[in-house]
Protein backbone atom coordinates (compact mmCIF):
# COMPACT_ATOMS: atom_id res chain seq x y z
CA UNK A 1 0.00 0.00 0.00
CA UNK A 2 1.29 3.42 -0.92
CA UNK A 3 2.45 5.62 1.95
CA UNK A 4 -0.30 8.17 2.53
CA UNK A 5 2.27 10.71 3.73
CA UNK A 6 4.25 10.65 0.49
CA UNK A 7 4.54 14.05 -1.17
CA UNK A 8 3.16 13.78 -4.68
CA UNK A 9 5.47 16.50 -5.96
CA UNK A 10 8.61 15.57 -4.09
CA UNK A 11 9.01 11.79 -3.83
CA UNK A 12 12.51 12.09 -2.39
CA UNK A 13 12.90 12.88 1.29
CA UNK A 14 14.32 16.22 2.37
CA UNK A 15 17.43 14.62 3.83
CA UNK A 16 18.44 12.95 0.60
CA UNK A 17 21.69 14.17 -0.87
CA UNK A 18 20.95 15.62 -4.30
CA UNK A 19 24.07 13.89 -5.60
CA UNK A 20 22.02 10.69 -5.42
CA UNK A 21 19.47 12.12 -7.83
CA UNK A 22 20.32 9.86 -10.75
CA UNK A 23 19.87 6.78 -8.58
CA UNK A 24 16.49 8.02 -7.40
CA UNK A 25 15.36 8.78 -10.93
CA UNK A 26 15.92 5.22 -11.99
CA UNK A 27 13.99 3.86 -9.03
CA UNK A 28 11.18 6.33 -8.43
CA UNK A 29 10.75 8.63 -11.48
CA UNK A 30 9.81 6.65 -14.56
CA UNK A 31 10.97 7.87 -17.96
CA UNK A 32 7.93 8.91 -19.99
CA UNK A 33 9.97 10.62 -22.69
CA UNK A 34 8.31 8.47 -25.34
CA UNK A 35 4.96 10.13 -24.52
CA UNK A 36 6.12 13.72 -24.88
CA UNK A 37 3.93 15.56 -27.41
CA UNK A 38 2.32 12.27 -28.53
CA UNK A 39 -1.45 12.34 -28.96
CA UNK A 40 -1.67 8.60 -28.28
CA UNK A 41 -0.56 9.15 -24.68
CA UNK A 42 -2.11 12.56 -24.10
CA UNK A 43 -5.44 13.78 -22.79
CA UNK A 44 -5.08 17.54 -23.27
CA UNK A 45 -3.69 20.15 -25.61
CA UNK A 46 -1.32 22.83 -24.33
CA UNK A 47 -1.34 26.03 -26.33
CA UNK A 48 1.76 28.18 -25.72
CA UNK A 49 1.40 31.78 -26.85
CA UNK A 50 4.77 33.44 -27.30
CA UNK A 51 4.68 37.21 -27.05
CA UNK A 52 7.22 39.69 -28.32
CA UNK A 53 9.60 41.59 -26.06
CA UNK A 54 11.70 44.67 -26.37
CA UNK A 55 14.07 44.44 -29.32
CA UNK A 56 16.86 45.26 -26.90
CA UNK A 57 16.20 42.15 -24.83
CA UNK A 58 18.30 39.14 -25.78
CA UNK A 59 16.87 35.72 -24.92
CA UNK A 60 18.84 34.55 -21.92
CA UNK A 61 19.77 31.04 -22.89
CA UNK A 62 20.53 31.84 -26.53
CA UNK A 63 22.29 35.18 -26.67
CA UNK A 64 24.28 35.09 -23.44
CA UNK A 65 27.74 33.60 -23.61
CA UNK A 66 28.58 34.17 -19.93
CA UNK A 67 26.84 34.33 -16.59
CA UNK A 68 27.68 38.02 -16.38
CA UNK A 69 25.73 38.60 -19.61
CA UNK A 70 22.89 36.46 -18.29
CA UNK A 71 22.72 38.41 -15.04
CA UNK A 72 22.78 41.79 -16.79
CA UNK A 73 20.08 40.71 -19.22
CA UNK A 74 17.83 39.27 -16.53
CA UNK A 75 18.21 42.43 -14.43
CA UNK A 76 17.41 44.66 -17.42
CA UNK A 77 14.37 42.56 -18.32
CA UNK A 78 13.08 42.49 -14.73
CA UNK A 79 13.40 46.27 -14.56
CA UNK A 80 11.57 46.66 -17.89
CA UNK A 81 8.73 44.38 -16.81
CA UNK A 82 8.47 46.08 -13.42
CA UNK A 83 8.29 49.46 -15.12
CA UNK A 84 5.64 48.31 -17.64
CA UNK A 85 3.53 46.54 -15.03
CA UNK A 86 3.65 49.19 -12.32
CA UNK A 87 -0.13 49.65 -12.54
CA UNK A 88 -1.49 46.49 -14.17
CA UNK A 89 0.13 43.98 -11.81
CA UNK A 90 -2.04 45.13 -8.92
CA UNK A 91 -5.24 44.02 -10.63
CA UNK A 92 -4.65 40.28 -10.95
CA UNK A 93 -3.33 37.32 -8.96
CA UNK A 94 -0.22 35.27 -9.69
CA UNK A 95 -2.07 32.46 -11.46
CA UNK A 96 -3.83 34.89 -13.76
CA UNK A 97 -0.50 36.21 -14.92
CA UNK A 98 0.50 32.94 -16.56
CA UNK A 99 -2.69 30.94 -16.99
CA UNK A 100 -5.21 31.36 -19.78
CA UNK A 101 -8.08 28.99 -20.57
CA UNK A 102 -10.35 30.74 -23.09
CA UNK A 103 -13.88 29.45 -23.50
CA UNK A 104 -14.11 29.92 -27.27
CA UNK A 105 -11.58 27.31 -28.42
CA UNK A 106 -11.79 26.79 -32.19
CA UNK A 107 -13.24 23.44 -33.21
CA UNK A 108 -10.13 22.45 -35.16
CA UNK A 109 -8.17 22.26 -31.92
CA UNK A 110 -10.37 19.56 -30.39
CA UNK A 111 -8.03 16.61 -29.82
CA UNK A 112 -10.50 14.09 -28.42
CA UNK A 113 -10.54 11.03 -30.70
CA UNK A 114 -7.64 12.35 -32.77
CA UNK A 115 -6.20 9.64 -35.03
CA UNK A 116 -3.71 11.54 -37.09
CA UNK A 117 0.00 10.77 -36.86
CA UNK A 118 1.64 12.63 -33.97
CA UNK A 119 3.50 15.73 -35.02
CA UNK A 120 6.74 16.65 -33.29
CA UNK A 121 5.36 20.15 -32.86
CA UNK A 122 2.35 22.03 -34.09
CA UNK A 123 3.14 25.68 -34.76
CA UNK A 124 0.39 28.17 -35.53
CA UNK A 125 0.49 31.79 -36.60
CA UNK A 126 -1.09 34.22 -34.19
CA UNK A 127 -4.85 34.37 -34.68
CA UNK A 128 -5.30 37.93 -33.53
CA UNK A 129 -8.80 37.29 -32.16
CA UNK A 130 -8.56 36.33 -28.52
CA UNK A 131 -11.74 35.42 -26.71
CA UNK A 132 -13.63 38.00 -24.69
CA UNK A 133 -13.02 36.03 -21.49
CA UNK A 134 -9.27 35.71 -22.01
CA UNK A 135 -7.76 36.12 -18.52
CA UNK A 136 -4.44 37.25 -19.93
CA UNK A 137 -6.14 40.17 -21.61
CA UNK A 138 -6.42 41.71 -18.15
CA UNK A 139 -2.72 41.83 -17.43
CA UNK A 140 0.44 43.30 -18.81
CA UNK A 141 0.99 40.93 -21.71
CA UNK A 142 -2.05 42.41 -23.51
CA UNK A 143 0.30 45.12 -24.69
CA UNK A 144 2.61 42.56 -26.29
CA UNK A 145 2.14 40.97 -29.67
CA UNK A 146 1.72 37.20 -29.94
CA UNK A 147 4.43 36.35 -32.44
CA UNK A 148 3.71 32.63 -32.67
CA UNK A 149 1.85 29.79 -31.04
CA UNK A 150 3.13 26.32 -30.20
CA UNK A 151 0.73 23.52 -29.46
CA UNK A 152 1.73 20.39 -27.56
CA UNK A 153 -0.07 17.19 -26.66
CA UNK A 154 0.24 16.77 -22.89
CA UNK A 155 -0.64 14.19 -20.28
CA UNK A 156 -2.24 15.86 -17.29
CA UNK A 157 -1.30 13.04 -14.82
CA UNK A 158 2.39 13.35 -15.74
CA UNK A 159 2.46 17.13 -15.40
CA UNK A 160 0.30 17.10 -12.26
CA UNK A 161 2.60 14.56 -10.61
CA UNK A 162 5.59 16.87 -11.11
CA UNK A 163 4.08 20.26 -10.40
CA UNK A 164 1.62 21.69 -7.84
CA UNK A 165 0.88 24.38 -10.41
CA UNK A 166 -0.44 21.88 -12.97
CA UNK A 167 -2.01 19.73 -10.26
CA UNK A 168 -4.17 22.63 -9.12
CA UNK A 169 -4.89 23.55 -12.71
CA UNK A 170 -6.22 20.09 -13.55
CA UNK A 171 -8.02 19.33 -10.27
CA UNK A 172 -9.54 22.51 -8.94
CA UNK A 173 -13.07 21.35 -9.64
CA UNK A 174 -13.88 24.44 -11.70
CA UNK A 175 -15.11 24.49 -15.26
CA UNK A 176 -11.62 25.28 -16.54
CA UNK A 177 -10.21 22.04 -15.10
CA UNK A 178 -12.63 20.02 -17.21
CA UNK A 179 -11.58 21.60 -20.49
CA UNK A 180 -9.24 19.73 -22.78
CA UNK A 181 -7.30 22.84 -23.72
CA UNK A 182 -4.89 24.91 -21.67
CA UNK A 183 -3.19 28.11 -22.78
CA UNK A 184 0.02 29.55 -21.35
CA UNK A 185 1.37 32.90 -22.44
CA UNK A 186 5.11 33.48 -22.07
CA UNK A 187 7.77 35.91 -23.21
CA UNK A 188 9.90 34.92 -26.16
CA UNK A 189 12.98 34.69 -23.93
CA UNK A 190 11.24 32.01 -21.84
CA UNK A 191 10.39 29.71 -24.73
CA UNK A 192 13.52 27.55 -24.81
CA UNK A 193 13.54 27.12 -21.04
CA UNK A 194 9.85 26.14 -20.91
CA UNK A 195 10.31 23.54 -23.64
CA UNK A 196 13.26 22.08 -21.73
CA UNK A 197 11.17 22.05 -18.56
CA UNK A 198 8.24 20.26 -20.19
CA UNK A 199 10.57 17.69 -21.70
CA UNK A 200 12.17 17.16 -18.26
CA UNK A 201 8.77 16.50 -16.69
CA UNK A 202 8.48 13.53 -19.03
CA UNK A 203 12.07 12.29 -19.33
CA UNK A 204 13.84 13.51 -16.13
CA UNK A 205 16.72 14.89 -18.18
CA UNK A 206 17.79 18.09 -19.94
CA UNK A 207 19.61 18.73 -23.20
CA UNK A 208 21.16 22.07 -22.19
CA UNK A 209 24.52 22.08 -20.42
CA UNK A 210 25.68 25.72 -20.18
CA UNK A 211 25.23 27.72 -16.98
CA UNK A 212 23.06 30.50 -18.51
CA UNK A 213 20.70 27.98 -20.13
CA UNK A 214 20.48 25.91 -16.94
CA UNK A 215 19.68 29.03 -14.94
CA UNK A 216 16.87 29.83 -17.38
CA UNK A 217 15.41 26.37 -16.88
CA UNK A 218 15.83 26.77 -13.11
CA UNK A 219 13.85 30.03 -13.19
CA UNK A 220 11.14 28.43 -15.33
CA UNK A 221 10.97 25.44 -12.98
CA UNK A 222 10.52 27.83 -10.06
CA UNK A 223 7.76 29.65 -11.89
CA UNK A 224 5.85 26.42 -12.58
CA UNK A 225 6.78 24.79 -9.25
CA UNK A 226 8.73 21.80 -10.56
CA UNK A 227 11.00 21.12 -7.58
CA UNK A 228 12.60 18.00 -9.08
CA UNK A 229 13.85 20.00 -12.08
CA UNK A 230 15.16 22.75 -9.84
CA UNK A 231 17.20 20.23 -7.87
CA UNK A 232 18.45 18.68 -11.10
CA UNK A 233 19.56 22.10 -12.45
CA UNK A 234 21.17 22.87 -9.10
CA UNK A 235 23.21 19.66 -9.24
CA UNK A 236 24.36 20.29 -12.82
CA UNK A 237 25.37 23.86 -11.94
CA UNK A 238 27.37 22.64 -8.96
CA UNK A 239 29.26 20.28 -11.24
CA UNK A 240 30.35 23.15 -13.49
CA UNK A 241 33.49 25.15 -12.73
CA UNK A 242 32.54 27.97 -10.39
CA UNK A 243 33.84 31.53 -10.66
CA UNK A 244 33.38 34.55 -8.37
CA UNK A 245 30.74 35.88 -10.78
CA UNK A 246 28.77 32.63 -10.84
CA UNK A 247 29.02 32.16 -7.07
CA UNK A 248 27.66 35.66 -6.46
CA UNK A 249 24.88 35.07 -8.98
CA UNK A 250 23.81 31.86 -7.22
CA UNK A 251 23.68 33.73 -3.91
CA UNK A 252 21.42 36.40 -5.41
CA UNK A 253 18.86 34.19 -7.16
CA UNK A 254 15.28 35.41 -6.63
CA UNK A 255 13.94 34.30 -3.28
CA UNK A 256 11.02 31.92 -2.88
CA UNK A 257 10.37 29.05 -0.50
CA UNK A 258 10.57 26.47 -3.27
CA UNK A 259 13.68 28.08 -4.77
CA UNK A 260 15.45 28.28 -1.42
CA UNK A 261 14.88 24.59 -0.65
CA UNK A 262 15.80 23.34 -4.11
CA UNK A 263 18.98 25.36 -4.61
CA UNK A 264 20.28 25.23 -1.02
CA UNK A 265 23.14 22.86 -1.98
CA UNK A 266 24.06 25.25 -4.82
CA UNK A 267 24.09 28.33 -2.57
CA UNK A 268 26.04 26.40 0.06
CA UNK A 269 28.62 25.48 -2.60
CA UNK A 270 28.78 29.12 -3.72
CA UNK A 271 29.39 30.29 -0.15
CA UNK A 272 32.11 27.68 0.31
CA UNK A 273 33.77 28.69 -2.96
CA UNK A 274 33.93 32.35 -1.93
CA UNK A 275 35.10 31.50 1.60
CA UNK A 276 37.97 29.40 0.25
CA UNK A 277 38.93 31.76 -2.57
CA UNK A 278 39.04 34.82 -0.32
CA UNK A 279 40.26 33.08 2.83
CA UNK A 280 43.11 35.57 3.04
CA UNK A 281 41.10 38.78 2.89
CA UNK A 282 44.21 40.92 3.36
CA UNK A 283 45.75 39.44 0.19
CA UNK A 284 42.58 40.08 -1.86
CA UNK A 285 41.44 43.17 0.01
CA UNK A 286 40.84 45.38 -3.05
CA UNK A 287 38.82 42.64 -4.73
CA UNK A 288 36.80 41.78 -1.62
CA UNK A 289 36.04 45.45 -0.95
CA UNK A 290 34.17 45.52 -4.28
CA UNK A 291 32.07 42.41 -3.59
CA UNK A 292 28.34 42.81 -2.90
CA UNK A 293 26.86 42.21 0.53
CA UNK A 294 25.95 38.54 -0.04
CA UNK A 295 29.53 37.71 -1.03
CA UNK A 296 31.05 39.50 1.96
CA UNK A 297 28.66 37.72 4.33
CA UNK A 298 29.69 34.33 2.90
CA UNK A 299 33.37 35.14 3.48
CA UNK A 300 32.96 36.54 6.99
CA UNK A 301 30.91 33.53 8.11
CA UNK A 302 33.90 31.21 7.63
CA UNK A 303 35.88 29.84 10.58
CA UNK A 304 38.97 29.53 8.37
CA UNK A 305 39.67 33.18 7.60
CA UNK A 306 43.40 33.83 7.49
CA UNK A 307 43.41 37.00 9.55
CA UNK A 308 45.77 38.22 12.21
CA UNK A 309 42.95 38.53 14.74
CA UNK A 310 39.26 39.37 15.00
CA UNK A 311 40.36 43.01 15.22
CA UNK A 312 41.29 42.74 11.54
CA UNK A 313 37.80 41.43 10.70
CA UNK A 314 36.26 44.42 12.49
CA UNK A 315 38.52 46.86 10.63
CA UNK A 316 37.66 45.25 7.29
CA UNK A 317 33.90 45.37 7.94
CA UNK A 318 34.13 49.08 8.75
CA UNK A 319 36.17 49.78 5.63
CA UNK A 320 33.81 47.82 3.36
CA UNK A 321 30.68 49.41 4.79
CA UNK A 322 32.12 52.92 4.49
CA UNK A 323 33.01 52.28 0.86
CA UNK A 324 29.63 50.78 -0.02
CA UNK A 325 27.36 52.95 2.14
CA UNK A 326 28.65 56.55 2.36
CA UNK A 327 25.51 57.71 4.18
CA UNK A 328 25.84 57.10 7.92
CA UNK A 329 22.17 56.13 8.35
CA UNK A 330 22.33 53.42 5.68
CA UNK A 331 25.70 52.21 6.93
CA UNK A 332 24.50 51.95 10.52
CA UNK A 333 21.47 49.97 9.38
CA UNK A 334 23.48 47.47 7.31
CA UNK A 335 26.03 47.02 10.09
CA UNK A 336 23.42 46.45 12.77
CA UNK A 337 21.10 44.16 10.83
CA UNK A 338 23.50 42.26 8.55
CA UNK A 339 27.26 42.52 9.01
CA UNK A 340 27.88 42.91 12.74
CA UNK A 341 26.58 39.39 13.39
CA UNK A 342 29.65 38.05 11.57
CA UNK A 343 32.11 39.94 13.78
CA UNK A 344 33.13 37.71 16.67
CA UNK A 345 33.40 40.44 19.28
CA UNK A 346 34.34 38.05 22.15
CA UNK A 347 37.67 37.40 20.40
CA UNK A 348 38.56 41.05 19.83
CA UNK A 349 41.15 42.69 22.05
CA UNK A 350 39.95 44.92 24.86
CA UNK A 351 41.67 47.89 23.24
CA UNK A 352 39.65 47.40 20.06
CA UNK A 353 36.42 46.86 22.02
CA UNK A 354 36.92 50.31 23.53
CA UNK A 355 37.01 51.69 19.99
CA UNK A 356 33.74 49.89 19.18
CA UNK A 357 32.08 51.83 22.01
CA UNK A 358 33.31 55.11 20.53
CA UNK A 359 32.56 54.25 16.89
CA UNK A 360 29.76 56.36 15.39
CA UNK A 361 29.13 53.79 12.63
CA UNK A 362 27.34 51.62 15.20
CA UNK A 363 24.19 52.45 17.08
CA UNK A 364 25.31 53.19 20.64
CA UNK A 365 22.92 50.73 22.32
CA UNK A 366 23.93 47.99 19.91
CA UNK A 367 27.64 48.66 20.45
CA UNK A 368 27.17 48.59 24.20
CA UNK A 369 25.31 45.28 24.01
CA UNK A 370 27.95 43.43 21.93
CA UNK A 371 30.86 44.81 23.96
CA UNK A 372 29.30 43.81 27.29
CA UNK A 373 28.59 40.33 25.91
CA UNK A 374 32.20 40.06 24.71
CA UNK A 375 33.60 41.12 28.09
CA UNK A 376 31.39 38.68 29.98
CA UNK A 377 32.58 35.90 27.66
CA UNK A 378 36.21 36.80 28.28
CA UNK A 379 35.59 36.65 32.03
CA UNK A 380 34.05 33.16 31.88
CA UNK A 381 35.96 30.09 32.96
CA UNK A 382 37.38 28.09 30.02
CA UNK A 383 34.87 25.25 30.40
CA UNK A 384 31.99 27.77 30.26
CA UNK A 385 33.50 29.33 27.15
CA UNK A 386 33.66 25.91 25.52
CA UNK A 387 30.02 25.28 26.46
CA UNK A 388 28.92 28.58 24.93
CA UNK A 389 30.91 27.80 21.78
CA UNK A 390 29.34 24.33 21.53
CA UNK A 391 25.86 25.84 21.83
CA UNK A 392 26.65 28.11 18.87
CA UNK A 393 27.07 25.30 16.32
CA UNK A 394 23.53 25.56 14.87
CA UNK A 395 23.79 29.36 14.54
CA UNK A 396 25.13 30.94 11.35
CA UNK A 397 27.03 33.82 12.98
CA UNK A 398 28.96 31.55 15.42
CA UNK A 399 30.03 34.55 17.51
CA UNK A 400 31.53 32.39 20.28
CA UNK A 401 33.51 30.17 17.89
CA UNK A 402 37.20 30.95 17.65
CA UNK A 403 38.64 31.30 14.13
CA UNK A 404 42.07 30.02 13.10
CA UNK A 405 43.72 33.37 13.77
CA UNK A 406 47.28 34.04 12.77
CA UNK A 407 47.77 35.59 16.21
CA UNK A 408 46.31 33.46 19.00
CA UNK A 409 44.00 35.12 21.55
CA UNK A 410 45.29 35.60 25.10
CA UNK A 411 43.80 36.43 28.47
CA UNK A 412 45.54 39.22 30.35
CA UNK A 413 45.34 40.32 33.98
CA UNK A 414 47.00 43.69 34.63
CA UNK A 415 48.23 45.24 37.89
CA UNK A 416 49.34 48.83 38.49
CA UNK A 417 50.27 48.53 42.19
CA UNK A 418 52.56 47.88 43.91
CA UNK A 419 54.42 47.28 40.64
CA UNK A 420 53.42 47.41 37.00
CA UNK A 421 52.77 43.79 36.18
CA UNK A 422 50.67 41.58 33.90
CA UNK A 423 49.87 37.87 33.78
CA UNK A 424 49.19 36.45 30.31
CA UNK A 425 47.44 33.14 29.60
CA UNK A 426 47.90 31.43 26.22
CA UNK A 427 46.15 28.14 25.35
CA UNK A 428 47.20 26.05 22.34
CA UNK A 429 45.39 23.01 20.99
CA UNK A 430 47.29 19.77 20.52
CA UNK A 431 46.73 19.92 16.75
CA UNK A 432 48.11 23.47 16.66
CA UNK A 433 51.26 22.31 18.40
CA UNK A 434 51.55 19.28 16.11
CA UNK A 435 51.37 21.56 13.07
CA UNK A 436 54.46 23.45 14.31
CA UNK A 437 56.74 20.49 13.53
CA UNK A 438 59.46 20.65 12.23
CA UNK A 439 60.20 24.40 12.27
CA UNK A 440 56.92 26.29 12.65
CA UNK A 441 55.95 29.03 15.04
CA UNK A 442 52.73 30.61 16.27
CA UNK A 443 52.29 34.10 17.71
CA UNK A 444 49.93 35.45 20.32
CA UNK A 445 47.89 38.61 20.02
CA UNK A 446 49.61 41.68 21.38
CA UNK A 447 49.18 42.62 25.02
CA UNK A 448 50.41 45.72 26.82
CA UNK A 449 52.49 46.55 29.84
CA UNK A 450 53.48 50.10 30.76
CA UNK A 451 52.02 51.32 27.46
CA UNK A 452 54.30 49.04 25.43
CA UNK A 453 53.13 46.15 23.27
CA UNK A 454 54.45 42.62 23.83
CA UNK A 455 53.70 39.17 22.37
CA UNK A 456 54.41 35.48 23.02
CA UNK A 457 55.62 33.06 20.37
CA UNK A 458 55.71 29.25 20.53
CA UNK A 459 58.27 27.44 18.36
CA UNK A 460 59.28 23.99 17.26
CA UNK A 461 63.08 24.15 16.98
CA UNK A 462 66.25 22.14 17.50
CA UNK A 463 67.80 22.07 20.95
CA UNK A 464 71.11 23.85 21.43
CA UNK A 465 73.10 20.71 20.61
CA UNK A 466 70.91 20.15 17.47
CA UNK A 467 70.23 16.59 18.50
CA UNK A 468 66.40 16.67 18.62
CA UNK A 469 63.37 18.90 18.09
CA UNK A 470 61.77 20.52 21.12
CA UNK A 471 59.12 23.07 22.19
CA UNK A 472 60.25 26.62 22.85
CA UNK A 473 58.48 29.69 24.20
CA UNK A 474 59.61 33.28 23.67
CA UNK A 475 58.60 36.78 24.76
CA UNK A 476 59.00 39.68 22.35
CA UNK A 477 58.41 43.41 22.32
CA UNK A 478 56.72 45.05 19.37
CA UNK A 479 58.94 47.33 17.40
CA UNK A 480 58.15 50.92 18.29
CA UNK A 481 60.86 53.54 18.31
CA UNK A 482 63.85 53.20 20.60
CA UNK A 483 62.03 52.64 23.89
CA UNK A 484 63.90 50.42 26.38
CA UNK A 485 62.16 48.22 28.95
CA UNK A 486 63.78 46.15 31.71
CA UNK A 487 61.41 43.26 32.45
CA UNK A 488 61.41 40.31 34.83
CA UNK A 489 59.51 37.40 33.28
CA UNK A 490 58.46 33.87 34.21
CA UNK A 491 57.06 31.08 32.03
CA UNK A 492 54.80 28.39 33.50
CA UNK A 493 52.58 25.57 32.24
CA UNK A 494 49.86 23.39 33.70
CA UNK A 495 51.10 19.87 34.30
CA UNK A 496 49.62 16.54 35.29
CA UNK A 497 48.78 15.08 37.71
CA UNK A 498 47.99 18.21 39.78
CA UNK A 499 47.02 20.29 36.68
CA UNK A 500 48.46 23.32 38.47
CA UNK A 501 50.73 25.87 36.80
CA UNK A 502 54.36 24.89 37.38
CA UNK A 503 57.15 27.39 36.77
CA UNK A 504 59.45 26.33 33.93
CA UNK A 505 61.75 29.28 33.36
CA UNK A 506 62.57 32.64 34.95
CA UNK A 507 64.70 35.44 33.61
CA UNK A 508 65.11 39.15 33.09
CA UNK A 509 65.82 41.11 29.97
CA UNK A 510 66.20 44.68 28.82
CA UNK A 511 64.01 44.97 25.74
CA UNK A 512 64.35 47.29 22.78
CA UNK A 513 61.99 47.36 19.84
CA UNK A 514 61.75 44.08 17.90
CA UNK A 515 63.77 42.00 20.37
CA UNK A 516 62.65 38.64 21.84
CA UNK A 517 63.91 36.39 24.61
CA UNK A 518 62.91 32.93 25.83
CA UNK A 519 63.83 29.28 26.22
CA UNK A 520 64.42 26.90 23.30
CA UNK A 521 63.43 23.75 25.22
CA UNK A 522 60.84 24.87 27.76
CA UNK A 523 60.02 21.37 29.04
CA UNK A 524 63.53 19.89 28.71
CA UNK A 525 62.22 16.94 26.69
CA UNK A 526 62.28 15.95 22.99
CA UNK A 527 59.38 16.95 20.74
CA UNK A 528 58.14 13.35 20.49
CA UNK A 529 57.76 13.15 24.27
CA UNK A 530 56.11 16.58 24.41
CA UNK A 531 53.40 15.60 21.87
CA UNK A 532 52.95 11.95 22.97
CA UNK A 533 49.50 10.71 24.01
CA UNK A 534 50.68 10.39 27.62
CA UNK A 535 52.29 13.84 27.65
CA UNK A 536 52.12 15.60 31.02
CA UNK A 537 51.38 18.96 29.44
CA UNK A 538 48.22 18.39 27.42
CA UNK A 539 45.04 18.46 29.51
CA UNK A 540 42.02 17.53 27.39
CA UNK A 541 44.27 18.16 24.37
CA UNK A 542 44.99 21.76 25.45
CA UNK A 543 48.42 23.13 26.36
CA UNK A 544 47.98 25.83 29.01
CA UNK A 545 50.82 28.39 29.12
CA UNK A 546 51.30 31.39 31.41
CA UNK A 547 53.74 34.29 31.25
CA UNK A 548 54.18 36.77 34.08
CA UNK A 549 55.84 40.11 33.29
CA UNK A 550 56.97 42.75 35.77
CA UNK A 551 58.64 46.06 34.94
CA UNK A 552 61.91 46.47 36.83
CA UNK A 553 62.62 49.88 38.34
Amino acid sequence: MRDSNLDLFDPRTAVMDSSDYTIEVGRGDADFGFAFNDSNFSDRLLRIEIVSESTETIPDGEGCTSLADWARNRKRRREDIKRENAVDMTAVGPEEQILNQPDNIPDDLDTENQDEETAAMIEEPPSGDEGPNDIDSNWSMECSTVVRVKTLHISSPILAAKSPFFYKLFSNGMRESEQRHVTLRINASEEAALMELLNFMYSNTLTVTTAPALLDVLMSADKFEVASCMRYCSRLLRNLDMTPDSALLYLELPSSVLMAEAVQPLTDAAKQFLAVRYKDITKFQDEVLNLPLAGVEAILASDDLQVASEDAVYDFVLKWSRNQYPKIEERREILTTRLAQFIRFPYMTCRKLRKVMACHDFDHDFAQKVVVEALFFKAEAPHRQRTLAADENPNPNRRFIERAYKYRPVKVVEFEQPRQQCVVYLDLKREECANLFPSGRVYSQAFHLGGQGFFLSAHCNMDQQSSFHCFGLFLGMQEKGSVTFAVDYEFAARSKPTEEYISKYKGNYTFTGGKAVGYRNLFAIPWTSFTAEDSLYFINDILHLRAELTIRH
